[in-house]
């Protein structure tokens, strides 16, 4: 999940250009596989170096002691990038450890919708109007984020393990990934301990000097090919 960015979405069909809602885990990376820096939390979001994954998102170089960091300044093929996987975000999904890091963006809800926060202290749920829910067990986020999308899509943001549980449960039809020309060489890696075999098919790249962005269809048995 990018800190202030929202990553749900509804997907394009590659032929019709229609939509239809899907399940869509995005995130960046580093070229080394770390999705954050070393010590993450809320004074370093991403980490201490991390920010330089998110070069992307702001449209250039930025810290942590910036003050209104946001996404005005993307541009470019990171822009096209950034919409085509926002368009029709109905409900997205967070895990707690990112709630956290990222300061529960300043205790409101910056994203459309409602943002689920996947968490066993369910009795820490801030008030209503903050925008966030705090659901215990992934199922039942994910049951829950369907039926607040309704049509739309429903994201799965981040953290790692969010992601990953996504990925072992079947669930996820696409994952986006952006790769930052960086090698953090310690943090926390998107793929840490999984061992599931994936199929994975290309829909999509977009390249700017602050990331390589790649939007995968995830196969599964007996699946055709999303270009058919």
């Amino acid at each position: 999940m990018i800190l202030g960015v929202c990553d749900g979405l509804i997907c394009r069909t590659p032929n019709e250009g229609g939509t239809m809602g899907k399940v869509i885990a995005a995130i960046t990376t580093s070229v080394d596989g770390y999705i954050v820096g070393p010590k993450d939390g809320p004074e370093h979001g991403l980490g201490v170096g991390g920010e330089r994954l998110h070069y992307w998102v702001m449209g250039g170089p930025w810290t942590y002691a910036d003050d209104g960091h946001d996404t005005d300044g993307m541009q470019g093929a990171d822009r096209e990038y950034y919409e085509s996987i926002t368009d029709g975000l109905g409900c997205g999904i967070v895990g707690r450890n990112m709630y956290d890091a990222a300061g529960a963006w300043g205790g409101t809800n910056p994203f459309p919708g409602t943002l689920i926060v996947l968490t066993h202290r369910t009795e820490d749920q801030p008030d209503p109007s903050a925008g966030f829910l705090f659901v215990d067990g992934f199922d039942a986020a994910l049951l829950k984020a369907r039926e607040l999308a309704g049509d739309g899509g429903v994201s799965l943001g981040g953290g790692a393990d969010l992601i990953r549980q996504g990925l072992a449960a079947g669930v996820v039809d696409e994952l986006a990934i952006s790769t930052a020309p960086l090698v953090l060489g310690g943090g926390k890696r998107l793929f840490e301990g999984f061992e599931q075999d994936l199929d994975l098919e290309v829909l999509g790249t977009w390249r700017s000097q602050y990331a390589t962005h790649v939007r995968y269809a995830v196969r599964r048995a007996g699946q055709e090919s999303a270009a058919h």
